[in-house]
């Protein structure tokens, strides 16, 4: 028997919110307004006298297990390129900045120079003048030209909200430039009759890479004189396009520079990121280009205290027994009530758009309960609302009325929100690079700023909160993507093909497995050479083959049965899981039931309800290895990597109490399988391995699925992924290696490379993994080591002693290193794109 473990978006099993009697130890104040003026840092509280605040409480002491104190910083000046127009200096001056920090300056020099440029330094350090300097000087003087259009640039943000807000601020500071500097946003909600002013005349577009390659690369001719006049492509928060995601994206601008040297023009990519490992290396393969780091953060910062929390166990009991901790989305909620309370700007970010809504609802609820006025400074903020709702918001904030906000990422990525005083993060947010994005979100004027990781029960938040080096001590990870993977590098040749026919010359712009693909496109009749080039032979759009940040596959429609409503949509790879029948869907804080899914028209109809249980789909998974391509001795055992093959069925789900996760039933399903070829990292052992940690064949599948759930929970530590882009195996006698194994992979049709960098980190990873288990204080198993919340089998078998014993034993065979992970005996390639 396998037992499985899989990605993407397969159970949304409602946790219990708590059962612990809320107390707030914070005084109330006779006025809920900070005193003084909202902006003014004399008057705030230092982080370190809030967060006593927050700890003063009963029992609340002991859920901090670390605080971090960060020292603040001096910022270092220096004085912009002579190159640089006196009139956008004299702009950024009317705006109150009279010198920039030394790395504005740097990146702006090697901007003016031709050299493509990656800024990877904290939030907040002045990322966008960097790269704007530059740009709007260059635009001033293509302006003055006497002839053709004069210079453009083309800005790229991984969303619509962040290049609105860059476009205000562009505006702002180009207003003294009059029409020199002309910004228009081009993406899907642009006005048709703004469209045609936007290709003609705006010479700052900016847009996002979905209408990149969807509008404007297949509509080229269109944009001929503003291609023909590039000059600058940024890349902001360029630390987003990871995974299959970042993949797609490096293939689009791949068929950008095609474009603009057909059109005579060779642009200069400027890109901006959080702070990273090897930034140059991850924006070189995105890019396709070399690319220069300038990651020495000159700009000030205040102190941080940043504080790990942990909340307590309930008395409740999950699966097996186990026991179950108080929620992070109900404890993040205690803190911002209190927070708000202190009149302490804040804000808790969350993973979810629900839990966005119940983070901000639950706050209302409690500060209601003490003084209702005090409930309407706290709001939630996320993706789906409109525009304007979202400057309300962020206006509100900045000025003080509104106190606490519960967000998504929608509020991560650069939109500029200064003058906080505290960060909550309700659950790891799956990076290093993430968790200080959001963290440097407080403290954006230079003072002190507080930031609270809010551990969810889950075992690689339990690792991270109990071994703060692993935080603090240790660099941002590698951003992961691999642009020739060939299910991605395929739609992407025909779309190319669309817009021009690919010839020869193309195979280097778009990498060695280029020459491998365009025969079988060819056979497939999507592709045909005549003469020296190939051409796309359909009517259809090319573009229309991807979508960008989807999984492949026609959304399926939630629909309202009884009035026709369109709900929303599913992607296609979660339908299965999400909204098979009887399924239980939430949306919007509303509870439906799924009545039928039709997977031929993809269309689930649901109808409003209010069962007392949720539900959890099982499912059956079998890994067959189609090729191996490295092999590692770990004593007797062995470490791969390769491909693979994953079958995967939905047979069932079961009915739980939403609190206690008591199981009312089980119904059986009638899904067809599916399949996915992928690439994975696995690791077997031998009898006498068995024998050496006494490990018989009654727990041996128990303790095999055990490691498997742990070492996908602490993957995200080690490669840039959440645990829901991966998925894993485990069988105690698998028909292709003959021996126990243990599978972990991507959960993306040809690899996302996350089972690569598993594989090249593995000792590490696997240590990690050991001891995250081996920690824990629960005598059998539960959530914060090896219980997982998208199990298919309901995380049954699982032996937890067994699989200590079994990582202890394995590990004590691993090299000192890899043989694959010294860059010198590595092709150029894996080592990039690891």
């Amino acid at each position: 028997m396998a037992f499985n473990h899989l990605p993407a978006g397969v159970h949304d099993a409602l946790a219990p919110l708590s059962v612990t009697p809320v107390t707030h130890s914070v005084p109330m104040a006779k006025n809920h307004r900070s005193e003084g003026s909202p902006t003014d840092p004399a008057t705030r509280p230092t982080p370190g006298a809030v967060l006593d605040r927050l700890a003063s409480g009963p029992s609340r002491a002991a859920r901090i297990t670390h605080t971090e104190h960060l020292p603040p910083r001096a910022g270092r000046h220096a004085v912009w390129p002579d190159r640089i127009r006196p009139e956008v200096i004299a702009a950024v001056q009317a705006c109150g900045i009279e010198h920039p920090w030394a790395h504005q300056a740097l990146a702006a020099e090697h901007a003016l120079d031709g050299d493509s440029v990656v800024i990877a330094t904290g939030t907040a350090s002045g990322k966008s003048l960097a790269y704007l300097m530059p740009t709007l000087s260059t635009l001033l003087d293509g302006s003055e030209a006497a002839n053709g259009r004069g210079a453009t640039a083309l800005y790229l943000a991984p969303t619509k909200a962040l290049a609105a807000d860059q476009r205000r601020a562009v505006r702002e500071l180009a207003r003294p430039l009059g029409t020199a500097v002309r910004p228009a946003v081009y993406d899907g909600d642009t006005p048709v009759e703004e469209r045609e002013w936007v290709r003609q005349y705006a010479n700052y577009v900016l847009t996002n890479p979905d209408m990149l390659h969807r509008g404007i690369l297949p509509s080229h001719p269109r944009w001929s004189s503003f291609l023909r006049a590039l000059k600058y492509v940024i890349v902001d928060e360029c630390h987003t396009y990871r995974g299959v995601f970042g993949s797609h994206v490096a293939q689009v601008l791949r068929r950008l520079r095609r474009l603009c040297a057909r059109y005579g023009a060779s642009p200069v990519f400027l890109l901006a990121s959080a702070t990273a490992a090897e930034p140059s290396v991850a924006a070189g393969r995105l890019t396709g280009l070399p690319v220069v780091e300038v990651a020495d953060d000159a700009s000030p910062r205040g102190e941080l205290v940043f504080a790990l929390w942990e909340p307590p166990l309930t008395e409740l009991h999950g699966e097996r027994g186990a026991p179950v901790r108080r929620t992070a989305t109900a404890e993040t909620a205690d803190l911002l009530t209190d927070l708000t309370l202190q009149g302490v700007r804040s804000v808790a970010f969350v993973r979810s758009r629900r839990g966005a809504e119940l983070i901000s609802v639950i706050a209302q609820e409690r500060l209601a309960e003490i003084d209702r006025p005090l409930a309407r400074r706290v709001a939630a903020y996320r993706g789906g609302y409109l525009p304007e709702e979202r400057r309300a918001l962020e206006r509100a904030l900045h000025s003080g009325e509104l106190l606490g906000l519960a967000a998504t990422t929608a509020l991560e990525l650069g939109v500029d929100v200064s003058g906080l005083d505290a960060v909550l993060i309700a659950g790891y947010p799956g990076t290093r690079a993430s968790l200080w994005q959001q963290a440097g979100r407080a403290g954006r004027a230079g003072q002190g700023a507080l930031a609270v990781l809010v551990a969810r029960d889950d075992p690689l938040d339990t690792f991270l909160v109990h071994h703060p080096e692993a935080l603090f001590d240790q660099p941002v990870e590698s951003t992961v993507l691999d642009p020739d993977n060939p299910y991605v590098l395929a739609p992407h040749l025909c779309a190319a093909a669309a817009e021009l026919p690919l010839t020869d010359d193309d195979i280097q712009l778009f990498g060695p497995a280029c020459a491998d693909l365009l025969p079988q496109l060819e056979a497939a009749k999507l592709l045909r050479r005549r003469t020296r080039a190939w051409h796309w032979t359909r009517r259809e759009r090319a573009a229309d083959l991807t979508d960008l940040r989807g999984e492949g596959g026609r959304p399926v429609q939630v629909v309202e049965a009884g009035t026709g409503r369109l709900l929303g949509t599913v992607d296609e790879a979660a339908s299965h899981t999400a909204v098979h029948e009887g399924a239980v869907h939430l949306h919007q804080g509303r509870t439906y039931l799924v009545r039928s899914l039709d997977l031929d028209d993809s269309v689930a109809l649901v109808e409003q309800a209010n069962p007392p249980y949720t539900t959890v789909a099982r499912d059956t998974t079998a890994i067959s290895v189609l090729e191996t391509d490295v092999t590692v001795p770990w004593g007797d055992g062995r470490l791969c990597y390769g491909s693979v093959e994953v079958t995967n069925q939905v047979v069932s789900f079961l009915r739980r109490r939403v609190i206690t996760g008591e199981v009312l039933g089980e119904t059986k399903l009638d899904l067809p399988p599916r399949t996915l070829r992928t690439r994975a990292v696995w690791w077997t052992v031998t009898e006498d391995q068995l024998d050496e940690a006494r490990i018989n064949p009654e727990i041996l599948g128990g303790a095999l699925h055990a490691a498997e759930h742990a070492s996908i929970g602490m993957l995200p530590l080690f490669a840039t992924c959440d645990r829901w882009d991966i998925g894993g195996v485990s069988i105690p006698l698998h028909p292709d290696t003959l021996l126990p194994t243990v599978f972990v992979y991507d959960g993306h049709p040809g690899g996302a490379g996350f089972a690569e960098r598993a594989f090249h980190t593995a000792r590490a990873w696997l240590t990690a993994t050991r001891e995250a288990i081996a920690s824990c204080e629960c005598d059998a198993g539960c959530p914060s080591c090896i219980q997982s919340p998208k199990c298919g089998n309901g995380n049954d078998p699982l032996h937890k002693r067994g699989a200590v014993r079994l990582l202890t034993v394995l590990l004590k065979g691993a090299p000192e290193e890899n043989p694959e992970e010294r860059p010198e005996e590595r092709p150029q390639e894996k080592t990039e794109a690891s």
